[in-house]
């Protein structure tokens, strides 16, 4: 029978998990940071080129990823902004809960979370998210994004990592150490 003393409570923090936010809290500033200079040095939907595949092209995302819902109307600025909000305030909980051992899923939680306050505050002051970042390959484009973006996609990737490959581990470890407790 598992012990009720080691049982955790819904507002149980564990400091080491400190870090983490340490994590989100960098990728909102680099992102700040990144979108200010892009919007100090260039103009709105001029390209500057950077490498033969890479512009900086300033542009103003009203929509989600890839400009989804971007010629909606605006209903979709408070959408969104309520989403990125309600997401934010799971993860940090989430984020804060993590076992020690659960380094990748921790690091794809803060880059998300870091990520999605980066563009949550653009949302809020702005009411569209700065974009800059625009790869190509000939006549192929991908939409333009930013630092936020990418955190939020390299933690998605490391999220489907520890849920495809680690997340088996851990059930293993913690069925072991259950049944050393029995």
């Amino acid at each position: 029978m598992p012990n009720p003393q080691n049982k955790k409570g819904l507002f149980q923090f564990y400091p080491h998990n400190l870090i983490w936010l340490g994590l989100a809290v960098l990728t909102l500033v680099i992102d700040q940071w990144t979108k200010y200079i892009a919007s100090t040095h260039l103009v709105y939907a001029i390209s500057e080129p950077v490498l033969p595949f890479l512009n900086w092209t300033l542009l103003h995302n009203t929509g989600a990823a890839f400009s989804f819902l971007s010629d909606a109307g605006g209903w979709q600025r408070y959408l969104f902004t309520g989403l990125a909000g309600l997401v934010s305030i799971v993860f940090i909980f989430w984020l804060m809960r993590m076992p020690k051992r659960s380094v990748v899923l921790a690091a794809a939680i803060a880059l998300i979370l870091g990520g999605a306050l980066g563009n949550l505050i653009d949302r809020i002051y702005l009411g569209y998210v700065v974009d800059f970042i625009h790869v190509f390959y000939q006549d192929h484009h991908f939409p333009a994004f930013n630092i936020a973006d990418s955190a939020i996609t390299l933690g998605t990737i490391l999220l489907l990592i520890d849920t495809f490959f680690l997340e088996k581990q851990r059930i293993q470890r913690a069925g072991n150490a259950e049944s050393k407790n029995d």
